[in-house]
């Protein structure tokens, strides 16, 4: 006649089996162009069922649960929205982080502006009143103009060809001469944030472009613990390229910040930020602005040469 188990037998069986279910998360796939918000994302291509990749990031993050990776197709068209990675079912574990796998697709928060919407103020300047004027970015074909500073807050500064400026509620542009701002392929920073961290654990972002929003590419906003940014690359957003703040907790290695409005990096609060590896360029705006929080950079790269 067999014993029965003992508890420790018991713990241990239990142990195991809620191992066994946690060894692997799933994958959920998005693709912008052959996907559908209406599929579970269980399958990188559809099949019949139902199951088929996401068309947007912020489905598959709606699907996602605790440990699972989100695998972004790169299909060449920038994937246009701003995404939240937030609580328990967008978190990882230690021994297994929530994964958002980029593959170099492109997250853009831009926008083109509309034909209809410029006015002609002197000469060669026009403006255009966007939503949203706390920060802003004015791009040409995808790629951030010269800004010029406004020094006197009642008096328009003198803009070059091509250059803007946000003054008195709207952005000022000039055009080359004999042109208009509709011989243009202008846009703006339409949507705030790229990618919004809040209240998560054990988060990794894996080789993702964020450009064209209008505060910041990547927000740690709080509480975001043990979060890596891999091969992340920040440009052309209004404020920062990332910004970490309250308590939060991240490490970028081996990432590109630059083309940012106010900081390529920002920092704030009691946030611990770690730099490894990373390039922070100082072409339009400070390498690093620090509002509170502690910050190391650390480069580990041999010199060039």
């Amino acid at each position: 006649m067999q014993k029965p188990p003992t508890a420790l037998a018991l713990s241990t069986l239990v142990l195991s089996v809620v191992i066994a279910g946690t060894a692997s998360g799933r994958d959920i796939f998005v693709n912008n162009l052959s996907g559908d918000d209406r599929n579970d994302g269980h399958e990188e291509k559809a099949v019949i069922g139902g199951s088929g990749p996401c068309r947007t990031i912020a489905r598959a993050l709606r699907a996602a649960d605790k440990g699972d990776r989100i695998v972004i197709a790169n299909t060449g068209e920038p994937y246009r929205e701003g995404v939240t990675v937030q609580a328990g079912w967008n978190s990882g574990y230690e021994y297994r982080p929530f994964i958002i796998e980029g593959n170099g697709a492109v997250l853009d928060g831009s926008q083109p502006v509309p034909k209809d919407e410029w006015t002609h103020v002197v000469g060669n300047v026009f403006r255009f009143q966007p939503k949203r004027l706390a920060h802003q970015q004015l791009f040409r074909d995808d790629r951030p103009l010269v800004r010029r500073e406004v020094v006197e807050p009642v008096q328009l500064p003198k803009l070059e060809p091509l250059e803007w400026c946000l003054f008195n509620q709207a952005i000022y542009f000039r055009t080359e001469p004999f042109k208009i701002p509709q011989n243009y392929n202008l846009s703006y920073a339409a949507e705030t944030v790229g990618v919004t961290l809040y209240e998560v654990r054990n988060v990794v972002i894996n080789n993702l472009i964020v450009q064209g929003f209008q505060l910041d590419g990547v927000n740690a906003h709080d509480s975001a613990f043990d979060v890596t940014l891999s091969g992340v690359t920040a440009r052309g957003n209004g404020r920062s390229g990332v910004s970490v703040g309250g308590a939060s907790r991240v490490t970028l290695e081996a990432c590109l910040l630059g083309n940012n409005g106010v900081a390529q990096l920002r920092t704030e609060g009691f946030s611990h930020t770690r730099v490894l590896d990373s390039d922070l360029l100082d072409n339009t705006a400070p390498p690093v602005v620090r509002e509170g929080g502690e910050l190391t950079i650390e480069d580990r790269r041999p010199p060039a040469g």
